[in-house]
């Protein structure tokens, strides 16, 4: 078994700006010193919502329109490499605490096997150790053997509050998780992976994925008192939810749906936000403990450590709730790596400034390990940036996701809505350092001017001023497609007909 270790850590629905050591009111105390010995990579960015497309880009390396695991529940297509697969074929055993979010490929399992039930499965190549999701199954069993009663159904854990009015009711703060702290799922993960690396005698390749601070926005005992509600209304947003639909067809149709549209009672909505913010906390706190039982144990110096999220969060923020559309609040996120390698030494307690991708995780694990990166991967490693403090000429000078947004839950088409096909209910969102352009299939677009217009409330398509930015970033948006559906074009994959070029994306 080779000597060095991975820790790679996602905390899911994390917006970039929640660290202390930026400035927020979010105390992460740990993940600031993590970043003091690490690098704080200030623009890194999801490449697709929701949980499962983000996740495939993830773990493959791949943006959406070559993946193609467009919607959660969409399978992922086994002849796809992923980072788990690469470092089990090295001689590591890749382990999970946690979820990946991945709908498998039927095509690898019988009709009834339990597996295709769900998207919530596990990333092929990976074993899990404890597996968690919307039903906490191994947590609760855990709970019931501390004496709690197991509710029906048992992600009721989650959801159920001590006896005390909610701020909105007039509480001082929000209602407490009946759980206290120190069982709370949180901690439960922390101390399995602490377990674990106590057992492995050979180093370890842990992939810990927190759900929090994803919803239920529930938090226990002191995290739901940490930030006050009355201090949170600062929401970047239009006077009423009917100017901010003003700016697009599609942000108008999200505003309408009961799934998107944020509350419209202040109150509960800062109830929220004080809970999400607490969560957050409460996994610094615990990551705090993983961080200080790897030194105490002599593996801190030789693991490479991860922390990322699979998406953020808009909390009230132009009025949306969740992960959606197009506002950076949905794929900003935050990005620290810690290479122990003494290469690094001249990087530590740096903040780098390029524009970095979910797709860039895998190539940085596997180079860190020495294994080559499949031809596969759209990123690219940052362990050379980390090692020479730049990232070289040819590194991206924008971001890039897609959102797919058909309505899958029901399974209707949204020509009613706004005239369009399942199949065009897509967007692809490039983001530079003062512009940011929105392409949709077949709805207008969007150009923000970021210097003007940080929080992105103007769209300047319609303004003739703006038009030959508009005209640039669109061929920017176009070479980008291409150039990515060429190097898709170049995977090979076995097929029934022998090995053939793997088709482009219809996105």
């Amino acid at each position: 078994m080779p000597a060095r270790n991975i820790l790679f850590i996602t905390a899911d629905q994390w917006r970039a700006e929640c660290l202390s050591c930026l400035g927020h009111q979010v105390r992460t105390p740990n993940l600031d010193a993590l970043a003091a010995e690490g690098v704080l990579f200030t623009q890194h960015y999801a490449n697709a919502v929701p949980c499962g497309p983000s996740r495939a880009s993830l773990h493959t390396g791949m943006y959406l329109q070559n993946h193609r695991s467009g919607t959660n529940g969409t399978p992922l297509d086994a002849r796809h490499d992923n980072w788990a697969k690469q470092v089990r074929s090295h001689g590591y055993d890749p382990v999970l605490f946690g979820y990946t979010d991945t709908a498998n490929d039927p095509r690898e399992f019988d009709a009834d096997d339990p597996i295709l039930k769900s998207y919530e499965g596990p990333l092929p190549g990976i074993r899990p150790v404890v597996q968690m999701g919307t039903f906490p199954d191994a947590w609760a069993d855990w709970l019931g053997a501390q004496g709690y009663e197991i509710p029906e159904p048992n992600w009721r854990f989650y959801t159920e509050k001590q006896p005390v009015p909610e701020y909105e009711e007039g509480g001082p703060v929000p209602a407490p998780l009946a759980i206290p702290a120190d069982l709370h799922d949180t901690h439960f993960m922390v101390d399995r992976v602490i377990d674990f690396i106590d057992s492995a005698d050979d180093g370890f390749c842990v992939h810990l994925s927190l759900l929090r601070p994803h919803p239920p926005w529930v938090a226990p005992e002191p995290y739901n008192s940490l930030y006050p509600p009355e201090t949170l209304a600062d929401f970047v947003r239009a006077d009423s939810i009917a100017d901010e639909g003003k700016q697009h067809p599609w942000l108008a149709y999200a505003l309408r749906g009961r799934r998107a549209a944020a509350p419209e009672d202040v109150r509960k909505l800062t109830r929220l936000k004080a809970s999400y913010f607490g969560l957050m906390t409460e996994v610094d706190t615990n990551l705090g403990r993983l961080f200080d039982h790897l030194k105490a144990n002599g593996h801190w110096d030789n693991t490479l450590i991860v922390f990322t999220s699979d998406h953020g969060e808009q909390i009230g923020d132009h009025w949306l709730i969740g992960k959606m559309g197009y506002f950076d609040q949905s794929y900003h996120i935050p990005l620290i790596v810690r290479d122990p390698d003494s290469r690094a030494d001249r990087t530590r307690g740096s903040r780098m400034d390029e524009f970095t991708e979910n797709v860039d995780i895998m190539p940085t694990m596997l180079s860190w390990l020495e294994i080559d990166v499949p031809v596969q991967c759209d990123g690219q490693s940052l362990v050379p940036a980390m090692r020479t403090g730049s990232f070289g000429p040819s590194w991206r000078t924008e971001a890039h996701w897609e959102y797919d947004f058909r309505n899958v839950t029901d399974g209707e088409p949204l020509e009613r809505e706004l005239g369009l096909t399942q199949h065009q209910c897509t967007l692809n969102v490039i983001r530079g350092k003062d512009y940011k352009y929105v392409h949709f299939t077949r709805l207008p677009p969007l150009f923000f001017d970021l210097q003007r217009d940080p929080e992105e409330r103007v769209n300047q398509a319609p303004n003739p001023d703006y038009l030959p930015l508009v005209l640039e970033y669109s061929q920017k948006m176009l070479s980008w497609r291409m150039n990515h559906d060429e190097q898709t074009l170049t995977h090979l994959a076995l097929t029934d007909e022998g090995v053939v070029a793997r088709p482009a994306s219809r996105y």
